[in-house]
């Protein structure tokens, strides 16, 4: 199918399959364009020649930019619509993108990495509650009669086939050329991502207030993300799980690269850090089919949140002690599957409990949340592995993460109306 057969197929269909298409085609997107360099990030970091604890300190640097960031964007998602904050995102990641393969060329010092990974985070907080925000809000526009969960769960095996085929790709990719193409590879998909949100994406069932002054707007969406967001208990205790338990999974993810590299006993096996990448986007499509099934079985959401987190725990022991290189494809895959599970459940329960003006504001705050757990947990994991090994420090993680799921049983006390399945 050609381009534009995939334009006026998309614009000829009606209503909430529409959304849902529009959504999934867009997820794809963005996911296969960020999985190119998913599985060579950590390995493309320290040939540039960035230490480990630079590398993720690196990565610390772009959660500091979501963290720096999510108010002001947020101000675009909610005053002049969810595409435009989409259409920004674009542009900002594929600039980033590009500006990361300069630095690598030229083996840049770290400030400019620092910097560089900030403009990253800029980017990701453009797309951070403003495309989750739009496709509910169209959904409900469009009298959509069926569950977000399934919708949800649905998005996270598109996802999985996104990052699948993007992580294999770009580890391949790697391997033919070199540790930079992929980053060009993906500048250029997220261009023509920009192309395709042009077309098909448009804000339904939602119209953008917009703010005369930027410092009341700015305060407005503070008291917001508050009083919709940190005030409401069960919310505020979903968020500040967030905090230990996403900052673990994404320093995991990375470095798994160097880690699996190491039991495999070649670090320039750059398919096999990629295969590792696809083995956790296999991982994600199993826990996209499985999320709604887990939920109705454990009846409520919260059940299923705290027996994923703690299996999860689990399988971050289990990659401390093993030496052997495939027990630890089979640890991670079981990790993989149980974060993916986990985020369909926990998106259904979020959405459920703030409101439809405010819904961009919260779910942008709730990812501040996240990423605010990464500026420290992930430089503190890094410098675990400096010291002792990748795998002490998984355990460490484990540890971070078993003290973020108190919170979710404060979360399920409450016991709100969307925690019933």
């Amino acid at each position: 199918m050609t381009y534009r057969e995939t334009i006026e197929r998309m614009q000829t269909t009606s209503g909430a399959e529409r959304v849902i298409r529009t959504y999934m085609v867009l997820l794809f997107g963005n996911t296969l364009a960020a999985a190119m360099i998913w599985g060579i990030n950590t390995l493309f970091l320290l040939h540039a020649g960035l230490s480990n604890f630079e590398a993720f300190l690196a990565n610390a640097f772009f959660t500091l930019g979501m963290v720096l960031f999510e108010i002001p964007t947020g101000l675009v998602a909610d005053g002049r619509g969810r595409r435009v904050s989409y259409l920004l995102g674009t542009v900002t990641l594929a600039v980033s993108t590009l500006l990361y393969y300069v630095l690598w060329s030229v083996g840049a010092p770290f400030g400019l990495w620092a910097v560089v990974s900030m403009l990253l985070g800029l980017g990701f907080t453009f797309f951070s509650g403003a495309v989750e925000a739009w496709l509910v809000d169209a959904l409900e526009h469009n009298q959509y009669a069926g569950s977000l969960e399934s919708v949800f769960g649905r998005g996270q095996m598109v996802s999985g086939a996104a990052m699948l085929i993007g992580t294999l790709g770009g580890g391949v990719l790697a391997q033919l050329t070199n540790l930079g193409v992929p980053y060009i590879v993906r500048g250029l998909v997220l261009l023509l991502l920009f192309g395709l949100a042009w077309r098909l994406m448009h804000d339904e069932g939602f119209a953008p207030v917009r703010q005369n002054s930027a410092s009341l707007a700015t305060k407005q969406l503070v008291r917001e993300s508050i009083d919709a967001g940190l005030r409401v208990p069960p919310v505020r205790w979903l968020m500040l799980s967030a905090i230990g338990l996403s900052s673990v999974g994404f320093y995991v993810f990375y470095a798994l690269q160097p880690y699996l590299l190491e039991l495999y006993g070649d670090t320039t096996a750059y398919w096999a850090a990629g295969l590792a990448a696809a083995l956790v986007a296999v991982a994600q499509m199993c826990g996209g089919f499985v999320a709604a099934r887990i939920g109705r079985l454990l009846g409520k959401r919260t059940n299923a949140l705290i027996a994923l987190g703690m299996l999860s725990v689990v399988m971050l022991l289990l990659l401390n002690v093993t030496t052997n290189f495939y027990l630890a494809l089979v640890a991670v895959f079981v990790w993989g599957m149980t974060f993916a599970a986990m985020m369909p459940i926990r998106q259904s329960y979020l959405n459920g409990m703030i409101p439809k003006a405010q819904r961009a504001t919260v779910l942008s705050a709730d990812s501040m949340m996240s990423s605010l757990g990464g500026v420290v947990v992930q430089p503190g994991l890094a410098r675990a592995a400096d010291v002792w090994s990748y795998g002490a420090s998984f355990a460490v993680g484990a540890v971070v993460q078993c003290l973020a799921l108190p919170a979710l049983l404060l979360s399920r006390r409450y016991a709100h109306r969307a925690d019933r399945t």
